[in-house]
């Protein structure tokens, strides 16, 4: 976000942009971007298609070619080279999964206030809930990580390692590519029982099921499974409280030969707690849907890897999407 100086028009528009992000999410609910696909669709096929009001539909296309994800040629509309290759479904590079998580998040964001007064959360795990949302959670994350996982895998050297653990990894995104990137490596992933199917898809996809196991179970009320030589934990500290963190650390630890990595990717924030943005905004996105959850400051998470008894602790020179960072040590 740009730290620009504020004033009236900014702070109208930061007020406001909801709009865009409704408009947005409205397109990808109604798969719009899919229905228009390579053609020139007039508005009457596009709302026929849809079953939907043409006055109505006339409208949404019109703000989406004003924000520049439509184009408009007389009563006709087509897709941008942006919307074709991200909104559509058709496209092997569509980011509408995670669209649809945002929102469903939108709800609870309007009860901010509430949340901030209360301590509370003011909406149910997205995870743990029904089918619908569950997708768009899972599969968003596998958007989101399928756009730096690729880059992640070639910035980790493990070479050498031989078994890897992703807890709490959800579709096995980063699995996968620790895999492809490294040939004598296997995976395990071990995640909630509900995410399997989502998982086994996405391993069978890449052709990786002699490679990437799944393994059920919950990592907060059981002890980890097998004997691994690398850990990655990708994006679950943020959903716990600290206690529950250094007890998943601890875990993870037992769970690692010695001389065994230990990697952290989260959201992570300055010491200052202030900054970067996304991180500070995200933390308030845990206020909303944990009991506990925050986004953590590098000395933070740290102090937690070091109270473990990890060693030679370092960040590692990566920046991921919305300020993502690694923090890397040895058990």
């Amino acid at each position: 976000m740009d730290l620009q100086e504020w004033n009236q028009g900014r702070l109208l528009d930061v007020s406001g942009r909801y709009w865009m992000s409704c408009t947005l999410h409205a397109g990808v609910k109604l798969d719009v971007f899919t229905i228009i696909g390579e053609e020139q669709c007039p508005v009457a096929n596009i709302a026929e298609r849809l079953d939907a009001d043409q006055r109505g539909v006339e409208m949404l296309l019109n703000a989406l070619a004003a924000m520049g994800l439509l184009e408009k040629a007389g009563d006709r509309f087509s897709n941008t080279p942006a919307s074709r290759t991200l909104l559509s479904k058709d496209s092997a590079e569509y980011i509408g999964h995670i669209i649809t998580h945002h929102h469903h998040l939108v709800d609870s964001w309007s009860k901010l206030d509430q949340a901030v007064k209360s301590g509370k959360a003011v909406r149910a795990r997205a995870s743990y809930s029904e089918e619908e949302w569950r997708e768009s959670f899972l599969m968003g994350m596998f958007n989101l990580a399928m756009k730096i996982a690729p880059r992640v895998a070639k910035t980790i050297d493990l070479s050498g390692k031989r078994h890897l653990l992703d807890l709490g990894g959800g579709p096995g995104t980063y699995a996968i590519h620790f895999c492809l990137n490294n040939p004598q490596l296997r995976a395990t992933v071990y995640d909630l029982p509900t995410t399997q199917p989502f998982a086994e898809k996405t391993i069978s996809r890449f052709g990786l099921t002699d490679k990437v196991e799944f393994i059920p179970g919950d990592y907060l009320e059981q002890d980890i499974p097998g004997v691994y030589d690398v850990a990655w934990l990708s994006h679950i500290l943020h959903a716990q409280g600290p206690k529950t963190c250094r007890r998943i650390i601890e875990k993870t630890v037992s769970a690692l030969a010695s001389g065994g990595k230990l990697i952290v990717h989260d959201f992570i924030l300055n010491n200052t707690m202030n900054g970067p943005v996304f991180p500070a905004l995200f933390s308030l996105n845990m206020l909303l849907g944990t009991r506990a959850g925050q986004s953590y400051a590098e000395e933070q998470i740290i102090d937690m890897l070091s109270s473990a008894g990890v060693k030679a602790i370092e960040r590692i020179p990566f920046q991921g999407l919305n300020d993502s960072g690694i923090i890397m040590g040895v058990a």
